[in-house]
């Protein structure tokens, strides 16, 4: 993964083959599948440079089909949905092998003015309260904290709480997680690396929330984890760069499955995102 925000925006800057054609780099990794939200944040500059500048990304749906190799490119192919005067649609398919391994529709709009209202921030702590993740990760062993600078120093993500830690008990949301996140170094103003740099962050803990009432971490060796869809609505321009509240809550689990949501606020209190995500979450103790 990217260990560095140089890495990361060097991880989206794809090659171009031909007319909305385009490659992707792989970043040093020792993960045996592709980064879920590496092919996500890719995609999402693939279909931003098919669109005049004149239109914003708004919404992003996606279905993860295939494990990522992390040996070879991957190719985006990028499609010409509808090119309209107020929303332009891409459809992007991603490949290795000869083979889909990711499908992306993206919706863009021209931005207009219209209604407005939006959900309330939750009061919590400041990001500079938070414990970084990092020293969470170090608490299981000096090996797990090297990995986790070598594979994910891109980002700096500060855990605020889960439901019955640091969040109240709530029996009508039993699954909440709270972190701060930003990328840890400076972007450009490109909105399409701001888009793209938050798509490759998003993935990274949303399914998570998902397990908090039943005891057991996306990294447990007795779980099966897997991004199967991913969606983002972007609200409002916003700086993957600057402090971001990750608000998490899972409403479902079953059939070895887990819906997680998340609404996205500013230090300032704006709602500029919200993210949808069901993942795989089957036990290897045989009960799934």
């Amino acid at each position: 993964m990217a260990g560095s925000a140089e890495e990361l925006v060097d991880l989206l800057d794809l090659e171009r083959l031909e007319v909305d054609l385009y490659r992707g780099k792989q970043a040093r990794t020792e993960r045996q599948r592709v980064f879920g939200g590496q092919v996500a944040a890719q995609a999402a500059v693939a279909a931003c440079r098919s669109v005049d500048p004149a239109f914003a990304m708004h919404s992003l749906h996606s279905y993860f089909l295939r494990p990522g190799d992390t040996t070879v490119p991957i190719v985006y192919d990028v499609e010409r949905i509808r090119d309209g005067r107020s929303f332009v649609t891409r459809r992007v398919s991603a490949r290795q092998h000869g083979r889909p391994i990711y499908y992306m529709t993206a919706n863009f709009q021209v931005p207009e003015d219209g209604f407005e209202h939006q959900d309330g921030m939750p009061e919590v702590p400041g990001p500079e309260h938070g414990i970084p993740l990092a020293d969470l990760v170090r608490r299981q062993g000096a090996d797990a904290a090297d990995d986790w600078v070598r594979e994910w120093a891109a980002l700096d993500v500060r855990h605020v709480g889960v439901t019955g830690m640091g969040i109240a008990e709530d029996p009508e949301r039993p699954a909440r997680a709270r972190i701060w996140i930003r990328v840890a170094g400076e972007l450009s103003d490109d909105p399409t690396v701001q888009a793209a740099a938050f798509t490759y962050a998003s993935d990274l803990t949303l399914l998570g929330a998902a397990l908090v009432p039943h005891g057991i971490t996306i990294g447990s060796p007795k779980l099966q984890p897997a991004s199967l869809d991913h969606t983002i609505w972007f609200h409002k321009p916003f700086r993957a760069d600057e402090w971001w509240l990750y608000d998490q809550f899972s409403p479902f689990a079953g059939g070895a499955r887990g819906l997680a949501l998340a609404r996205v606020f500013t230090q300032s209190g704006e709602l500029v995102a919200t993210v949808a995500q069901e993942g795989l979450i089957r036990r290897h103790d045989g009960r799934a």
